[in-house]
């Protein structure tokens, strides 16, 4: 895929790219219990081995990553943020960041043990392109590893289809089904500093209607947050063909 074609499309991060002081409060705010990361790495531990997160915003969670794994890349295609993922991890051994999108990664094939996106907008069909990638990257026995939020587990997922009513999250997972992924859900707490926090988290993620009426459903400065955990392995000693929707 890499040099071929037209230049791939960039979906714009509706909250980030506008607000990231106010999502680097939400990052912190999540999975206050580590659940997601417990998930994760029982599903494919990274301990000594290449990583590549993808969708790596300005580099939240390169840094855990580095603690054990080998090497660590975090791509990213906004130019504003892979400015400040870079800056968090100066100084970090063995991680570096790339500004490019999903569909293109920089990196050589069989080059990652562990590809890792989360809340990246892997939304389902329209993805494939990444996919492939993602698959290119891998080593044989390599783990592809997609986090999203679950938009059929209230309430969080309530308030996603009330901005996105053609969002279908049955359709999303049959999707990941269809495609060899593994399913597993998985619930975080949230957990913000006071209630003025909270109401600017709620403020980027959805439209003023629905983060009123989300602020008005929560009780105090925490709530629980559906995930869904799709997990892939590259199978070791063949070559398993992608084919993406326009083949």
């Amino acid at each position: 895929m890499i040099g071929s074609g037209d230049p791939p499309r960039i979906t714009p991060s509706p909250n980030i790219w506008h607000w990231p002081d106010v999502y680097e409060r939400e990052n912190r705010a999540q999975d206050v219990s580590g659940a997601l990361w417990a998930a994760l790495r029982a599903g494919c531990d990274w301990s000594g081995g290449d990583v590549v997160d993808v969708g790596c915003g300005d580099g939240f969670h390169l840094g855990v990553f580095a603690e054990s794994a080998r090497s660590v890349v975090g791509v990213e295609p906004h130019p504003p943020l892979v400015e400040r993922a870079r800056q968090r991890v100066a100084g970090l051994p063995g991680v570096r960041v790339h500004e490019a999108p999903a569909q293109r990664l920089p990196l050589p094939d069989a080059c990652a043990d562990l590809v890792h996106a989360r809340t990246a907008y892997f939304f389902g069909p329209g993805c494939e392109p990444g996919l492939v990638e993602a698959e290119r990257v891998l080593r044989p026995g390599g783990t592809l590893a997609i986090v999203d939020l679950d938009g059929a587990c209230p309430p969080y997922g309530d308030w996603m289809r009330a901005d996105s009513p053609r969002f279908d999250p049955v359709a999303v997972e049959r999707f990941f089904q269809l495609h060899g992924f593994r399913s597993e859900s998985v619930r975080a707490v949230w957990r913000f500093a006071d209630r003025a926090e909270l109401a600017a988290v709620l403020g980027i993620e959805f439209s003023p209607k629905v983060a009123r009426r989300a602020l008005r459903q929560i009780s105090g400065c925490e709530f629980e947050v559906g995930y869904r955990m799709r997990i892939r392995t590259r199978p070791v000693g063949l070559v398993r063909g992608f084919r993406t929707s326009g083949e």
